[in-house]
């Protein structure tokens, strides 16, 4: 006999016994429910004094029996029966009411976000037996309420035709589908911004996440922005607001949310058990795109490390979580050996991933040091991503380096030289672009990189003047040298896509002067940067 689900403590071994006993029953597909069965529900459920549910498949099969307190039940995981695309779940929820109450919100909201075929409420009546029966189905619709609250019946009239009602509901879903299904293949987000600050910088922050998507091959159907004291340690946003946006996530046709901030381990297991969709958070989304634009060895290498760092401490349990960037490793399939299998597996990666990059690393040292030797000046440019910072450098040396007007286009350094008029050769390195609040991991992971900054004489720190968040891309770049400790190291201003500013009309005259004003597409632009950067390296060398 299949185990019963959910709050059994304090029944008697008799009660749980005909708990039991309702996996025996058979239903007409066409029925909600047989009479028979209904009966034996509601009869148990006034014995005991708490809510009975049961989750029937199309055939009638009884799936799971569950036990629930005077106020509620709780529907179990039911990964094993996916709502494909334009599809239900194939089950249907039938439980008991104690009182005559309709459907609750609840039970509505388990009924849109898990994609059944049904949602009903037996109500018990004094004596215990079945009242009035409150049914509702999921409504295919682009806007306004996702289910349609049917009319009260009795358990004489549990014949409604439901196999014909399953397959008009999915037509109807389908045809919906397949007008957001033109990108076939692409995943589509819905973008979650929670904020106990200013809403012009979570609009901004959020302006960012659109264009790491972009960046990722993710595309953006909604975005929401949630304004709160504190966030949720639990769901961020609070459970009933991550039950509203999921399913306005479900209407739109969203494949994912993705939530404009690091998620904790316990955050991401919350999330994911609640909803039955692909939870992202900001920094895999970051990796994600680093995976894509690596192509060295050593920036593979630097990704794969970052991944399992990050990995590592969220295999703590079953959830479907990690499954864009690990291939499924701590999906919700695996037992608790398998998890710990998993996880002695990262570690070990993890110390293989470092062991080769600290070879790496000694070759980089190497490198450097004959560089020393021979006494070469050596300029780095640093930067917000997508400032421009690839383009500078082909310009300035004349080069082809890939340039894209994409998030981190540029993940591992370019070395090239530059001749100045008077016989005296530098060497100028593009490095990866910094970000606002860069993952961790990818500090770490990108140490290798990094470090190539220390060993530069002079700084071009480029600026992206035409991005409204210019001043807290300066700010974020700043801090990111100051982690690294290379605030020391002298600094020349590049600001960057001059042409696409009314220079008269820009908001902080006063900066302007404190750098160079340039369009890295353009040469002529950058005479009076060579000019300053050749006055410069003069001086050190003198």
């Amino acid at each position: 006999m299949k185990k019963i689900i959910g709050n059994t403590a304090g029944l008697k071994s008799t009660q749980i016994k005909q708990l039991e006993n309702l996996y025996l029953y058979r239903t007409d597909p066409e029925y909600l429910i047989s009479e028979e069965q209904t009966r034996e529900l509601v009869a148990i459920s006034h014995d005991i004094g708490r809510q009975v549910g049961l989750l029937i498949d199309r055939a009638g099969k009884t799936i799971y029996v569950i036990a629930g307190d005077a106020h509620r039940i709780v529907i179990p995981d039911t990964t094993d029966y996916r709502a494909l695309p334009g599809q239900l779940k194939g089950l249907r929820c039938i439980h008991t009411h104690l009182k005559d109450e309709p459907l609750s919100r609840d039970d509505l909201t388990d009924l849109a976000l898990l994609r059944l075929d049904f949602m009903a409420a037996v109500t018990v009546t004094d004596r215990g037996e079945p009242g009035k029966i409150y049914r509702g189905h999921i409504l295919p619709r682009e806007e306004g309420l996702p289910y349609e609250v049917m009319a009260p019946i009795f358990s004489h009239e549990l014949d409604m035709d439901c196999i014909e009602m399953i397959k008009a509901l999915e037509s109807e879903l389908s045809r919906l589908n397949a007008l957001y299904s033109a990108d076939k293949g692409k995943e589509k987000a819905l973008l979650i911004h929670v904020t106990t600050g200013a809403p012009k910088e979570a609009k901004a922050s959020l302006a960012e996440l659109k264009e790491l998507c972009r960046s990722s091959g993710v595309q953006v159907i909604d975005t929401a922005i949630q304004r709160r004291r504190k966030v949720d340690p639990k769901f961020v946003v609070g459970k009933g607001k991550l039950a509203d946006l999921t399913i306005q996530a479900i209407q739109k046709h969203a494949t994912m949310l993705v939530f404009d901030r690091e998620l904790g381990a316990a955050q991401i297991r919350s999330i994911t058990d609640f909803v039955e969709m692909k939870v992202l958070d900001r920094t895999q989304i970051i990796l994600d795109i680093f995976a894509k634009h690596a192509r060295s060895r050593e920036g593979k290498l630097q990704v794969e490390l970052a991944q399992m760092q990050y990995l590592l401490p969220r295999l703590i349990t079953k959830n479907t979580a990690m499954s864009r960037l690990t291939g499924g490793i701590g999906g919700r399939g695996p037992g608790e050996t398998k998890l710990e299998l998993n996880r002695r597996r990262v570690r070990e990666r993890i110390a293989k991933l470092n062991k080769d990059l600290s070879k790496i690393r000694k070759q980089r040292s190497q490198q450097r040091a004959r560089r020393n030797r021979k006494g070469v000046p050596v300029i780095s440019i640093v930067g917000y991503t997508n400032a421009g910072k690839s383009t500078l450098l082909n310009s300035l040396t004349q080069s082809n380096i890939t340039a894209a007007n994409k998030l981190f286009a540029t993940l591992d350094p370019s070395s090239r030289r530059l001749r100045f008029p008077r016989d005296v050769e530098v060497i100028i390195t593009d490095t990866v672009g910094f970000i606002q609040d860069l993952p961790d991991e990818l500090m770490d992971a990108f140490q290798a990189t990094l470090e190539e900054l220390e060993q530069a004489d002079i700084l071009l720190h480029v600026v992206d003047v035409s991005n409204p968040r210019y001043n807290q891309q300066i700010q974020s770049v700043e801090k990111i040298l100051k982690k690294l400790s290379l605030e020391h190291l002298p600094v020349i201003f590049v600001f960057n896509k001059q042409d696409r500013i009314e220079i008269n009309q820009f908001d902080n005259p006063w900066l302007l002067n404190q750098g160079i004003l340039v369009s890295a597409t353009r040469r002529e632009t950058l005479k009076p940067l060579v000019s300053r950067l050749e006055s410069m390296v003069y001086d050190l060398i003198a």
